[in-house]
């Protein structure tokens, strides 16, 4: 795992030099310095490959100031260190604080060799500033995969994560992880199957092992996707993950962009902080929790914040377990009312499915032109959904047609009236959720085709009336529905799992909409306001769209 034209060890020294020289003293800019330009060296590849996107200054002295240990000597992890700079945070915020720890423990683990040889020397950066604040500190680099080297904290599922001897566990365990999926095949994901569904994402390993490693009391501090809050990959993570670690805040970044902008990277993310308590539902007493949020990182130094109950955001009775993060009151306030509907999708007896045609698998019977009705039938894909509209065909590139052969029976689905929702959401698109009605009478076809990143609702044994169709497609296409999803989930896969169960209003307000949507022609603006308005919502809304 070698780099090609790496910045030698000696000119990372002559960097640190410099900037000491130029007044820059404190360690975490050293840090940030040395990390870009070894993060600019390597291939995109290799930061993909290791999740190496570097945390931004001010959120690592936002995390960092979330420590409220105060003990004489603290034991501290980062179980993904890449060049230091949450440990260099950790310290800095530690040496400002009038009765300051007098020694710090640093256990780093990092997994790419070239990036420990940076982490060692801005690491002993660190030790000599410390020395002239009267702090000692001591460290241990450990260059192995930090999630193998304790899979057994995944493996031994016992109601908690189990504890580490004592003297071994940690007082704060802070971490920015990598984030990037893991084949089943991998060693890793399978010592995570207790913990986490299906094809998990590494991130949820770090944060279940790293749990694994503090101490009663200990601090647990990190910056992740949103995706852990909700959805059935996660669930099982959630009931071990929230019976022992206590949350007291959750900051949300309103922009997908700007917490990792230096990268380009698109990701809903939050930091978590929580505390090591096992069993603590079960201890009575009021539980509060702070939800706080900014657009970025520019505004994170002024926050919007409020206190709620825990109870209120994280209903641990439930099956799913499903942190909510609403960050304001108005938010708060729609979700109560979305909650309080009578209805859902499987109560009305609908029933929401993936599309059955994966394309690579029917190569056979994809093709880009064909003969409707005739031959073949239409092939819808994502891209055919629009907000209150299905639109076939595009004659672009993906092919459009699918034909109708017996063989081909079992991808295909009647043509009668749907509501299309796409499976994924662009991680720049403004709303989540994106639903077109598909009415059987667009097409004189006997059957259809739908491509597997559709979600599509229907009534089995039956149809759904074309009033029905339109007023779910603009349920769902709501800015009052985008709330509610948004506040419950941190993905841009809209599962089925989840709009199954999702609340719904009366289903005579659901055919109210309908009807009166068919006659709007589907402008995106005039629908929200439709539902706003038929579902008593619009001034709760209002007050949701002008919080700050």
């Amino acid at each position: 795992m070698g780099l090609e034209h790496a910045l030698p060890l000696d000119a990372l020294a002559d960097v640190a030099a410099t900037a000491r020289s130029s007044g820059v003293t404190r360690p975490i800019f050293h840090s940030d310095r040395v990390g870009g330009i070894y993060a600019g060296q390597v291939s995109v590849d290799h930061r993909k490959s290791h999740g190496l996107y570097l945390t931004p200054i001010p959120v690592a002295d936002f995390m960092a100031n979330q420590v409220t240990a105060t003990r004489d000597t603290l034991r501290v992890l980062d179980p993904a260190a890449g060049a230091g700079i949450l440990l260099c945070a950790v310290v800095e915020s530690l040496v400002q604080r009038p009765h300051h720890t007098c020694h710090v423990e640093l256990v780093a683990y990092e997994v790419d060799p070239e990036l420990v040889k940076i982490l060692g020397e801005v690491l002993r950066d660190l030790q000599m500033w410390a020395i002239g604040h009267r702090v000692e500190i001591t460290y241990e680099i450990i260059c192995r995969d930090f999630v193998l080297e304790h899979a057994s904290a995944l493996r031994s599922m016992g109601g908690f994560f189990p504890h580490l001897r004592s003297e071994k566990a940690f007082d704060l365990v802070i971490a920015n992880p990598p984030y990037f999926k893991l084949n089943k095949a991998d060693p890793r994901a399978q010592a995570a199957a207790a913990v986490v569904h299906g094809q998990p994402n590494i991130y949820g390993l770090f944060m279940a092992v790293g749990a694994a490693m503090l101490k009663d009391g200990g601090e647990f501090i990190f910056i992740t996707p949103r995706s852990f809050a909700s959805g059935p990959y996660f669930r099982a993570f959630r009931e071990h993950f929230f019976a022992c670690i206590r949350p007291q805040a959750v900051h949300v970044f309103g922009s997908r962009r700007d917490a990792f902008s230096r990268d380009a990277v698109l990701q809903e993310n939050v930091i978590l902080k929580g505390i090591r308590e096992d069993d603590w539902p079960a201890r009575k007493g009021a539980k509060l929790m702070t939800i706080s949020s900014s657009q970025g990182v520019r505004d994170l130094e002024t926050p919007d914040q409020r206190v709620v109950s825990i109870d209120s955001v994280l209903d641990l009775k439930s099956r799913e377990k499903v942190l909510r993060l609403p960050v304001s009151d108005a938010e708060d306030e729609l979700v109560q009312i979305v909650d309080s509907w009578p209805g859902s999708l499987k109560i009305y007896g609908l029933q929401i499915s993936t599309g059955p045609v994966v394309p690579f698998r029917a190569t056979a019977f994809v093709e880009k032109v064909g003969s409707v009705p005739g031959s073949h039938v239409p092939l819808l894909w994502m891209n055919h959904v629009r907000s209150m509209a299905v639109r076939w065909p595009l004659g672009r590139h993906k092919p459009e047609y699918i034909k109708h052969v017996p063989e081909s029976q079992p991808l295909l689905v009647p043509n009668r009236n749907y509501v299309l929702l796409r499976r994924f959401s662009a991680k720049e698109e403004e709303r989540r959720l994106v639903a077109g009605p598909y009415l059987a009478r667009s097409s004189q076809a006997l059957m259809v085709g739908l491509e597997n990143h559709l979600n599509y609702v229907y009534r089995p044994g039956g149809t759904l009336t074309e009033d029905e169709t339109f007023g779910l497609a603009a349920l769902f296409n709501s800015s009052l529905l985008d709330t509610y999803f948004r506040t419950t989930n941190g993905n841009t896969q809209v599962s089925a799992t989840e709009l199954r169960t999702m609340p719904l209003p009366p289903r005579e307000i659901i055919v109210a909409i309908g009807r009166r949507a068919r006659a709007l022609g589907g402008a995106l603006g005039d629908i929200d306001a439709l539902v706003l308005e038929l579902t008593g919502t619009m001034q709760v809304r209002e007050k949701a769209v002008a919080r700050g």
